[in-house]
């Protein structure tokens, strides 16, 4: 397997193509000595800025979109992730969706329908909080609810079918420009409760918990084989599963907006550069703005110009330092 617009980004957290991710060696921990919470903060920092600033040259170049698809447990940090990781995105060139309960119109089409109106244009980054991956998961939990879809079969194979679908539907986005990244956000079961409780103890939180969470928990088992055999069979080249470790929010965070940052990166995203006539144009635009020409670039003007230029410049900033020391006196 070949990737098709990208090479994934290489971490500890890749979950491999061969099927042979175990569920049961997967850390939800950091490793140890990782760094702390204050140099993880100042890190997500440079990488917010860094996503930002690559943003800006997807939304202008406009070939790609991006896809960020996040999976996990109830109370694992997706919604504070997402906020986090992409705080400093330009609204305009971001979406998210928040997949629930089919409506009565989404399950009068196939699974994948719902997910096909949500994706993202060119230029922009799309993101799910859950995903056409509730399929495999919850429903694979719940095979109930399968009676709500009315299909018109039901095979044995029917996981084997959707997981061949939803492969065939990300090589097919991948193909046509969308840049596919999902993240399993590995809570641990302990660190789930202390999230759940507070929920249950702060005010301010309690619109977050609901009762059926802890029905959900105890089918903690059945959720961890559907992840793992979710992951298995759908990370691919063009559409890689990781799996971050979610105990510790901080390093998550900081896990994942790496992560985006260097897939966009690696896109080598150019602003568009106008013909040569276009630019001709702009010299006379900026004249009549200002009745000026454009000043010349630094490297254009003569040796001795440059010169006498550093020399001033060197000269205010000594005069700024000795009215600072004087101030300070």
């Amino acid at each position: 397997m070949k990737p098709i617009l990208f090479t994934p980004t290489k971490t500890d957290y890749l979950v491999p193509y061969d099927g042979s991710f175990q569920m049961g060696k997967t850390t939800t921990e950091p490793p140890k000595g990782a760094p702390d919470k204050d140099d993880l903060k100042a890190a997500l920092s440079e990488e917010i800025e860094a996503i930002a600033d690559e943003q800006r040259k997807l939304y202008a170049d406009n070939r790609f979109s991006m896809l960020l698809v996040f999976q996990a447990m109830d109370a694992a940090g997706k919604d504070g992730t997402i906020r986090a990781v992409l705080s400093g995105v330009n609204p305009a060139g971001c979406q998210v969706t928040s997949f629930k309960r089919p409506s009565a119109e989404e399950l009068d089409h196939d699974y994948l329908w719902r997910i096909q109106q949500a994706l993202p244009e060119r230029g922009r980054i799309g993101v799910f909080n859950r995903s056409h991956y509730e399929e495999t998961l919850a429903v694979r939990v719940h095979p109930n609810y399968l009676d709500a879809q009315q299909l018109p079969r039901k095979p044995k194979a029917i996981w084997a079918e959707r997981f061949d679908s939803i492969r065939g539907m990300e090589e097919h986005l991948a193909r046509n420009g969308v840049v596919i990244l999902k993240f399993f956000l590995n809570v641990s079961k302990n660190e789930q409760e202390r999230s759940l409780v507070q929920r249950i103890d702060d005010p301010k939180r309690n619109w977050k918990f609901e009762g059926g969470d802890l029905k959900e928990r105890a089918l903690w088992p059945k959720y961890m084989k559907a992840f793992a055999q979710t992951l298995n069979e759908t990370s691919r080249p063009w559409a890689p599963w990781y799996a971050i470790p979610a105990d510790d929010k901080p390093y998550m965070r900081r896990e994942v907006a790496h992560i985006i940052h260097k897939t966009l990166e690696s896109l080598d995203l150019h602003y568009p550069k106008l013909p040569d006539e276009e630019i001709a144009k702009l010299a006379e635009y900026r004249v009549a703005l200002t009745g000026e020409a454009a000043p010349a670039p630094e490297e254009d003007k003569p040796e001795g110009e440059r010169a006498e230029r550093t020399k001033k410049s060197k000269g205010k900033s000594k005069s700024k330092s000795k009215r600072s020391k004087k101030k300070k006196k």
